[in-house]
């Protein structure tokens, strides 16, 4: 059985292949999804270098971000935001990868406290057009991105990075592809027009390799780095 270190350096060494294979000029970065993990997993995961850890559910996370306070960790939401639960996110996470509407955006920028650095967010795209994902359809994400970008010149508190996606849960490598490549697409156009924009998040532990082939430059990964989760939780974020 292999380390959470070995594991990590592995995982590494596999984003600097898929690097070479693509022009991109980006650097990758690794958010280790935490969720269902112990707080020492995700120490032993800090020690081998990772400081971005993601948390689908609030309640988890905001236990592990108590306990690991003395740890320059970067806190990143993953999960569906509810509006009651806005105010704790925008007051203990320093990213928020999964904003999909308006109203969202609005309560997250209220929410922040003004002693904080701005929120980074990036807006979650419904890449694969199923159901069960949440995220705006990307068939009519550019007339709503264009509602989102201009609702942001209100919001100061927030800083939009980029765009996040869940691909299909299928093994049609090639349908998994083609929603990275129109993803990337997607993110380009943007990074042209938002100077803030930097960030394509996709890419998970069964497919973070042709995401990063196709464009990506932050992958979410849980189970490759932890190992199956020992906290049965919902959703498959990793």
């Amino acid at each position: 059985m292999t380390t959470i270190s070995q594991n990590v350096s592995q995982i590494n060494q596999n984003i600097l292949e898929a690097s070479a294979f693509n022009n991109f000029p980006e650097k990758v970065t690794l958010v280790a999804v935490s969720k269902g993990h112990s707080f020492d997993k995700i120490i032993e995961a800090f020690d081998a270098g990772i400081i971005n850890f993601g948390e689908n559910y609030l309640q988890e996370a905001l236990n592990k971000k108590l306990h690991l306070e003395n740890f320059a960790i970067q806190w990143h939401f993953l999960g569906p935001i509810q509006s009651n639960k806005c105010k704790l996110i925008a007051e203990n996470f320093d990213w928020v990868h999964s904003v999909d509407r308006l109203k969202v955006m609005k309560l997250l920028n209220d929410l922040r406290p003004s002693s904080a650095t701005p929120l980074n967010i990036c807006i979650q795209i419904n890449s694969s057009g199923e159901d069960t994902k949440s995220g705006i359809a990307i068939d009519d994400a550019q007339s709503h991105l264009i509602d989102l970008i201009s609702a942001l010149k209100e919001l100061p508190k927030l800083k939009l990075r980029g765009i996040m996606s869940i691909p299909s849960n299928t093994e049609d490598r090639e349908k998994v592809i083609d929603e990275f490549k129109s993803m990337h697409v997607l993110y380009a156009k943007l990074k042209n027009q938002i100077d803030t924009v930097d960030t394509l998040s996709m890419g998970m532990s069964n497919d973070f390799k042709p995401a990063i082939e196709h464009g990506s430059n932050l992958v979410r990964i849980g189970t490759a780095i932890f190992g199956a989760r020992a906290i049965k939780t919902q959703g498959d974020d990793n």
